[in-house]
């Protein structure tokens, strides 16, 4: 699979964000939600890898992402 050039629709997102918050938004606030979405994820995935090594499982399991989901929600909620 090739590299692409782009990692998301900046202009979809844009159209996005601001559909939902009826505010003016900055030039790049795509990256920066793009950036907090990551970030959301490593997280998630971290927290899951815990839950799973406390529970005794080999691997990540849907279980232990459904675990931690709520509490990695709350922390990015802003």
């Amino acid at each position: 699979m090739a590299p692409s050039t782009t990692l998301y629709p900046r202009a979809t997102l844009k159209k996005i964000v601001k559909a939902h918050s009826n505010r003016p938004l900055t030039k790049n606030v795509d990256i920066l939600v793009f950036l907090n979405y990551t970030l959301f994820l490593q997280e998630l995935m971290k927290e899951a890898s815990i839950k799973s090594k406390q529970s005794g499982e080999r691997g990540i399991s849907a279980r232990s992402v459904r675990r931690v989901r709520e509490h990695c929600l709350r922390k990015f909620k802003g």
